[in-house]
């Protein structure tokens, strides 16, 4: 247990690691890992995924998106994001959504990662952060994908062209936009 407990404190809670990131602390990292997770001191969310559970003053915290999607992809360089964030916009959306995207240079595919289902999609281009400008041009890339009424919301839209920075609007349909996507975009100003 002695080896275990070194290994555990070598962890920081709240993080999320690959079993290859804690070989340097155990000579024996799987049999030390096996005993984490028995004793419920670390959680095993999926293969070769492990994480050091925080706490709070509601009990253990479970972990962060990011934090899951930075350790299984290896990098920091994504942008998640999700279609319940198109409902924001008033224009008719309703449904809502349990699976997160991932935009990504690295890797396509569902994925269960701690419980959560996430949709990684290798796209050539994403922003660092997400703005109102941004999540438009992404609905309009996703449109057929989403099974409300289209027209109704291209509909919608138009009448509420004038509550986005039109200038902002067209760079990112520039840089982000799909060629569907800039042809909508076409038609809505018009």
């Amino acid at each position: 247990m002695r080896n275990a407990e070194k290994l555990k404190n070598s962890m920081q809670p709240g993080r999320v690691y690959r079993r290859q990131d804690l070989e340097g602390y155990s000579t024996a990292v799987d049999r030390d890992l096996h005993t984490l997770v028995a004793s419920g001191e670390v959680c095993k969310l999926a293969g070769g995924l492990y994480y050091c559970p925080g706490k709070n003053a509601f009990g253990v915290t479970p972990p962060e998106e990011r934090e899951l999607v930075r350790a299984f992809l290896k990098t920091e360089d994504f942008l998640l994001t999700s279609y319940n964030y198109f409902n924001q916009f008033g224009l008719g959306l309703t449904q809502v959504y349990s699976t997160t995207l991932v935009y990504n240079h690295k890797r396509a595919g569902e994925y269960s990662l701690g419980g959560k289902r996430f949709e990684f999609r290798l796209v050539p281009a994403y922003p660092d952060k997400l703005s109102r400008e941004f999540l438009l041009v992404d609905l309009l890339n996703n449109l057929k994908r989403l099974p409300d009424n289209t027209a109704g919301v291209l509909e919608n839209l138009k009448a509420r062209l004038k509550e986005f920075d039109r200038a902002g609007l067209a760079a990112c349909m520039k840089r982000y936009g799909r060629p569907g996507a800039k042809n909508i975009f076409r038609y809505i100003y018009a």
